[in-house]
């Protein structure tokens, strides 16, 4: 399976429906949360079915939550691999059409994507690869109105190895689950919680953090500054890194490279729209398939590549975006039906906010790129050698955290303005 080069942070949030709030940085009880890890045992889950159509799943649903997300004109940067981790741990929690909705979304059945995430996460453990580091929890409050079904509490051990919470839901248990979260990022997501609904039940998290250097570094003399035009004709000055390159990507919209990350295993691959194609046209050109098969499949010719050094983050409310992708009942306070997760006598329990954190730094060195979801969950081979190509991203492009084994992206961006 793939590794993933990404930070996957997700984090679900369960209550009652109410507008209350306690507020992080609030004085809190100093009750600790306390550790269930012990008190459930994860049996061997079963296995992926077909790792390949697994993977194209993942690419296809990463495209569509990049694009019915984007933000029109601004950079822009989705780690899929996070959302489909917090949905998938959450999906565990749902019933009927809710669960049906969700599985149509994230591409496979709910079975399929705790075999598929397995997978990928003992394999990260095997190999002991730190420039990717994984880890979930799970957190639910100790109030007597919330009962928590075991047997999901089992299906995420048994699948996602989480460790299990029970806590007051207050101030200190919200700086808990900061401090956890910075931990497994490596700082790069310093706080994902700026407060707990009083109506939260639970909160599953996700973090993922990724680091790692170029096979072969930018020394300073393949740095130099260059315009870097916007889509509106405005140009920036930035510092483009120039490179020599093997691996092309063509298809009939853009061209562009993949550059790797020693060892291979990771890299970042960039695709500049054709002049007179915008991102935004260019990403509507694309098909789940059509981009598996393009990163999956480089050629293997020199490529004159220029990358502008670059650091950003952005942050999104997903609610509508996965609304529109055709799962609004997880959101319906009404009809949603998340009744093996647990149950709460404050209501019915459903998807209240999804909040998607990312931040990326590229540069002479490598790469470092993390990434927050949070979901809050209220009641109610060698070719004979051409010309090298030229692909210099002085102008708005496409770019990707990609896992080479399958050709998957786990971080999907557009870098719009490198100023920005």
């Amino acid at each position: 399976m793939k590794k993933m080069v990404c930070l996957i942070l997700s984090i679900l949030l369960l209550g009652a429906m109410t507008l209350s709030l306690a507020a992080c940085g609030a004085k809190a009880s100093v009750e600790k949360p306390h550790n269930l890890t012990e008190d459930v045992t994860a049996h061997p889950p079963a296995e992926v079915s077909d790792p390949a159509m697994a993977a194209a799943r993942l690419t296809d649903f990463g495209l569509r939550l990049f694009r019915e997300g984007q933000a029109e004109g601004k950079n822009t940067l989705y780690s899929p691999l996070s959302v489909l981790c917090a949905l998938s741990m959450t999906a565990n929690g749902a019933q009927g059409e809710t669960r049906t909705q969700m599985e149509a979304v994230l591409g496979m059945k709910v079975e399929d994507l705790n075999a598929f995430l397995y997978a990928y996460i003992q394999e990260l453990s095997r190999e002991g690869d730190d420039r990717m580091s994984l880890a979930n929890s799970i957190w639910f409050t100790d109030d007597e109105r919330f009962t928590v079904n075991r047997d999901f509490l089992q299906t995420n051990a048994d699948y996602y190895g989480a460790d299990l919470y029970r806590a007051p839901f207050n101030g200190e248990t919200c700086r808990a689950i900061n401090d956890w979260v910075k931990d497994k990022t490596r700082g790069m997501i310093p706080q994902v919680l700026d407060q707990l609904p009083a109506s939260a039940v639970m909160c599953l998290v996700n973090a993922l953090a990724f680091e790692a250097e170029w096979v072969e570094p930018y020394e300073k003399t393949q740095v130099t500054e260059a315009p870097f035009t916007l889509e509106d004709g405005t140009k920036r000055t930035v510092e483009l890194m120039r490179s020599r390159e093997n691996a092309y990507l063509e298809d009939d919209n853009a061209t562009g490279f993949i550059k790797y990350y020693a060892g291979g295993r990771y890299a970042f691959a960039a695709l500049l729209p054709n002049e007179g194609v915008t991102v935004a046209d260019y990403l509507d050109s694309l098909t789940g398939e059509s981009l598996h098969r393009l990163l999956a499949h480089p050629r293997s010719v020199p490529v004159s590549a220029a990358l502008p050094k670059f650091e950003t983050d952005f942050d999104a409310e997903l609610v509508g975006v996965l609304a529109a992708m055709g799962m609004p009942l997880a959101f319906d306070p009404d009809q949603a039906d998340f009744s093996a997760l647990g149950t709460s006598t404050g209501g019915n329990i459903y998807i209240g906010s999804v909040i998607h954190k990312t931040f990326i730094s590229v540069a002479e060195q490598g790469t470092r790129a993390g990434a927050a979801t949070v979901v809050v969950m209220v009641d109610g081979c060698a070719l004979e050698e051409e010309p090298p190509k030229v692909v210099t991203l002085d102008r708005p492009f496409v770019y990707m955290l990609i896992d080479t084994a399958t050709g998957t992206p786990f971080f999907i961006g557009t870098m719009m303005d490198p100023g920005e």
